[in-house]
């Protein structure tokens, strides 16, 4: 996978980010919460991960988005890191499962029909408004098609592979317009974990760049 420092200054503790399918820097080169460096993962063709990025770091704060909440649990599971806390947003352990899930019919519609066209409908769906669109658009990743519909077929042959990974969350927070990994699948999937319900789409700009910051109401174990 791809690993990139958006903000690499010495610093203590670190936020790390793994983001969702079709993800790069352009869509989350934002400001990071005082006193952290950050690090950002995407591109999970190739599930290598590079643990030393890590040494040194007193603290780790661990956000997962979408397909990222699965490739960090698979990244790891039974690993002993210094975690401050770990947060799910809008993803799941079984990332392709008819109730804990996208829907596998959905997943392989998607996969199967692959172009420019479907992307531009999964983004629209993914955003939920014309709005966000917009405010996507304005970061949009700078990914080829042809590499995206590699990544989505890399992760539906992985996910359905491995066994699902043995990682605590200390938070699940869920997209009640979620219109990519349904809002009502979410709930059934974090049944255990504690879970902040919050009016948001699959992608929702303003809500990423207040959890980058370090947003109290997010980064709290309740």
């Amino acid at each position: 996978m791809e690993q990139r420092f958006i903000l690499r200054e010495g610093n203590s503790s670190l936020l790390l980010f793994f983001a969702g399918w079709g993800s790069d820097e352009c869509l989350f080169t934002r400001p990071a919460a005082e006193g952290y460096d950050y690090l950002l993962c995407f591109d999970y063709r190739n599930p290598d991960f590079n643990y030393s990025q890590l040494e040194g770091y007193q603290s780790i704060r661990l956000l997962g988005w979408s397909m990222g909440v699965w490739a960090a649990s698979q990244t790891f599971s039974g690993k002993d890191l210094p975690w401050e806390m770990k947060l799910a947003v809008n993803g799941t352990l079984t990332p392709i499962h008819d109730t804990t899930g996208i829907p596998e019919a959905v997943f392989n519609g998607t996969l199967d029909t692959f172009s420019p066209a479907t992307l531009a409908k999964f983004r629209r769906r993914m955003c939920g408004g014309t709005e966000e669109v917009k405010h996507f658009l304005d970061r949009q990743p700078r990914r080829s098609v042809e590499e995206l519909h590699e990544e989505l077929k890399t992760l539906r042959q992985e996910v359905l592979r491995l066994p699902v990974p043995a990682f605590q969350w200390d938070k699940a927070i869920i997209g009640t317009e979620d219109r990519i990994f349904p809002s009502q699948n979410q709930l059934e999937a974090w049944q255990g974990t504690p879970v902040l319900s919050m009016n948001i789409a699959h992608y929702a700009d303003l809500f990423f760049t207040e959890c980058l910051k370090g947003k109290e109401q997010l980064w709290t174990k309740d």
